[in-house]
């Protein structure tokens, strides 16, 4: 019995063997070239930093290795950001096989929408959230307090803040898509506001690892975001109870 299984699943087994090494490839592909550019994405990375305040011109590293492993640390973030659309592309052809059209066709809704969310939510915590945080964290310096952030540090921050943005702004597409697939309806998440508000709050303060202001500037927006699931979910999903 286990033999003739194994026999069955191993087509399967080898179409994602080979996605899997697609993946890989996109990953390496697009942090070698990451990497090419890294000090171009660390200048970039840097310059709302140095915008925030005045007293910053240069960052600091403690030990030898410290720069060259963020460097590479930031070109595999990057690499792993760009080669999203093709992560969620190669799973979708492995279940594509066993989909309906009408469901390879939603598919290709999902991973457009969601690269989208994703792309939207790193570049409002870009773009809006961290020059706001930024210029309150050092609005702390003055005469007898001298900013000196780290190189590596730093970029932990920017990479954690872009992350913990880009992954919530997901939230309104896994609501739809629970709502599409009847798992939950629109009138569920009416009724448990107040409760996913909290887990909101939760999530917002675990991603952004306990600081406050950021916890802020993150839940606020997911609550509209929320809402937003909340009306996409009545008018695509299955219904309401």
């Amino acid at each position: 019995m286990l033999t003739r299984s194994l026999e069955l699943f191993a087509p399967h087994h080898q179409e994602l063997r080979n996605r899997l090494i697609k993946v890989f490839i996109a990953i390496i592909t697009c942090t070698a070239i990451a990497y090419g550019l890294s000090e171009h994405i660390a200048r970039l990375f840097l310059a709302p930093l140095f915008q925030a305040s005045p007293l910053i011109h240069k960052l600091v590293y403690t030990n030898l290795p410290e720069a060259f492993l963020s460097y590479i640390k930031l070109a595999l973030l990057v690499g792993l950001v760009a080669s999203f659309p093709v992560i969620l592309y190669q799973i979708w052809m492995f279940i594509a096989p066993g989909l309906k059209d009408s469901e390879k066709k939603l598919a290709v809704v999902v991973v457009f929408w969601a690269t989208i969310l994703f792309a939207a939510g790193a570049a409002f915590a870009f773009l809006a959230v961290m020059p706001k945080m930024l210029h309150y964290f050092m609005s702390y310096a003055g005469p007898n307090l001298e900013p000196l952030p780290k190189f590596g540090d730093y970029l932990t921050f920017v990479a954690r803040t872009l992350l913990a943005f880009g992954l919530s702004f997901e939230i309104p597409f896994l609501m739809v898509m629970s709502g599409k697939a009847g798992f939950i309806k629109a009138d569920y998440f009416r009724k448990k506001r107040l409760s996913f508000y909290a887990a909101i709050v939760i999530l917002a303060f675990l991603l952004t690892a306990g600081d406050f202001m950021a916890t802020a500037m993150l839940a606020i927006p997911l609550f509209g975001l929320y809402e937003a699931g909340i009306f996409l979910t009545a008018m695509f999903g299955a219904g309401t109870k």
